[in-house]
């Protein structure tokens, strides 16, 4: 094993459970493996790497890994059936990274027993503590999911949910990301080329597909399209999301 990867300092100092922790990376890009592996050891988690998911079970009944983290792409099983049968044998709490066509995949992934998804490619920021927070007996850590809040809205970025008043609120990925980015951003005016820069990731002019989710997100959050209170349109430049009460700019 690699000395550096024996560093524990991240983790617990419990010494019934001072061993280095194992990771099991499904996922076909064999780039995303090595650079976990790379990431992951200077925070003392030892990573293995599948890039097939028949393979991947079995090495997980093999390893015994402390926690799996499956992309919902991975070729040889489908993540549900891959979820459901890691779930009929073991406990070894399972991520699902997903990209922006695998929302529908998350959701079953989480109904067969997943524990999270989050979003792929992954972000270090967002995946340590993710993986830090979860034991084997147990779940993710309270203290490893920074919930964000503005009004009666919750989002918790770790496990991809967002509440309205308590209740669970579905969108698909791209629209999580950009009220994520929203409301890391709230009470800041945010440009229309900032958001295609953040969200979408390109420099192209996408003014109407932006505008399309904007009024998808009102709708799913309950503002009011033609007088919103949440997302407020800052006009010329973009939009701003708020907790007060004020009208939209006109």
């Amino acid at each position: 094993m690699n000395d550096q990867a024996t560093n524990v300092a991240d983790f617990p100092s419990n010494p019934e459970a001072a061993h280095v922790p194992l990771l099991l990376v499904a996922d076909p890009d064999e780039r995303v493996g090595h650079e976990l592996v790379l990431a992951m050891a200077e925070s003392g988690v030892e990573v293995t790497i599948s890039g097939d998911g028949a393979e991947a079970l079995l090495r997980i009944g093999a390893l015994h890994p402390d926690i799996v983290l499956l992309a919902a792409n991975i070729p040889g099983v489908d993540p549900v059936t891959f979820v459901r049968a890691v779930r009929a044998s073991m406990s070894i709490p399972v991520i699902v990274g997903v990209g922006t066509d695998d929302a529908d995949q998350a959701v079953k992934a989480l109904a067969a027993g997943a524990n999270v998804c989050i979003a792929r490619p992954y972000r270090l920021h967002e995946l340590l503590p993710l993986i830090q927070g979860i034991r084997a007996e147990g779940g993710p850590a309270e203290a490893a999911s920074p919930i964000l809040r503005c009004g009666n809205i919750a989002l918790d970025p770790i496990t991809h949910v967002v509440r309205r008043d308590g209740q669970v609120v579905r969108m698909p990925l791209r629209e999580f990301e950009l009220l994520h980015y929203l409301m890391v951003n709230a009470e800041r005016v945010i440009s229309r080329e900032q958001i295609q820069q953040h969200v979408w990731k390109t420099n192209k002019l996408i003014t109407n597909t932006i505008n399309v989710h904007i009024r998808r997100l009102r709708e799913k959050l309950g503002d009011d399209q033609d007088n919103p209170r949440i997302i407020l349109t800052v006009r010329g430049i973009g939009y701003r999301l708020t907790t007060g009460e004020e009208p939209a700019a006109r």
